[in-house]
């Protein structure tokens, strides 16, 4: 195993805290042991020459790749199920009848890995809206850092486990069983998500501002600083009256936060 000395490990924790927001000041021995394999697999002698390579950031897929060893990408459809409770009896009704002229839907998905997450909206989404939901524009936006979980994504293959929480009858219709085993998410469900890279800590300027996002289990690895920075964009890019849902694992401080809190890991914009 290779031997990250304190001078490197500044260098690298520093560098991914100010251009990707994640804290891993005090994961040294979790970043030799991710990726001294990959170091070596790829001919680095050391960490020194290869956090010169990653801090020039001329090979994006490079940083991607090294984002993609240290943090976890580990999601499934329907994780945390209370936030579709509440998506289902609270948030939709008040959307149908909002946007009942428009039938146009804003809804994002920060962080959106492999795409269980938005999948699983466009599911709910298909459900609720049954028979109208042709009429309404219901695509749901999932961005993330890497480009290599969102091709993950876009192919939508997933092993019986990843399925496994779901009711029975979405499988038979919102699934198309491989012949190698495993599951694709049907044509209606995936072009129902449009997925993009997009990092987090620059600024967010879609064209519409949203009326749901969902940023789950991603700010675990941001500081409070970032954490408290990048809600405030949150709510900046949400109409009034919508919603953030974060991670049941996670926290926001209520003097700085600007949402009001509604249940656990559930947000609110004020109504304007």
């Amino acid at each position: 195993m290779l031997t990250l000395t304190d001078n490197d490990f500044h260098r690298l924790y520093t560098y991914i805290k100010q251009h990707y927001g994640i804290d891993l000041s005090k994961k040294k021995q979790l970043i030799v042991s991710r990726l001294s394999h990959t170091l070596a697999s790829q001919g680095y002698k050391d960490f020194t020459s290869y956090v010169d390579d990653i801090i020039t950031g001329r090979d994006p897929d490079m940083v991607t790749a090294m984002l993609n060893k240290l943090t976890t990408n580990y999601t499934y459809f329907l994780r945390e199920e209370a936030h579709f409770k509440y998506l289902w009896d609270v948030v939709l009704p008040e959307l149908e009848k909002k946007h009942a002229r428009d039938k146009v839907l804003c809804i994002w998905s920060a962080g959106c890995s492999s795409g269980e997450e938005p999948y699983t909206i466009s599911m709910y989404l298909k459900e609720y809206f049954g028979a109208k939901a042709s009429q309404w524009d219901t695509r749901v936006l999932a961005t993330d850092i890497s480009q290599k979980i969102l091709n993950t994504a876009i192919t939508a293959s997933y092993n019986d486990e990843s399925l496994s929480s779901l009711p029975a009858t979405w499988k038979q219709k919102y699934f198309v069983r491989k012949p190698e085993g495993g599951y694709t998410v049907s044509p209606a469900i995936k072009q129902n998500v449009i997925f993009r890279p997009f990092n987090l800590m620059d600024p967010i300027q879609f064209k519409r501002k949203f009326d749901l996002i969902f940023c789950r289990n991603v700010m675990i690895y941001f500081d409070q600083d970032t954490k408290d920075a990048l809600v405030r964009r949150f709510y900046n890019a949400t109409v009034p009256g919508g919603h953030l849902f974060i991670g049941h694992s996670e926290g926001l401080t209520k003097a700085t936060c600007p949402y009001d809190y509604i249940q656990p890991a559930i947000y609110r914009k004020k109504q304007a």
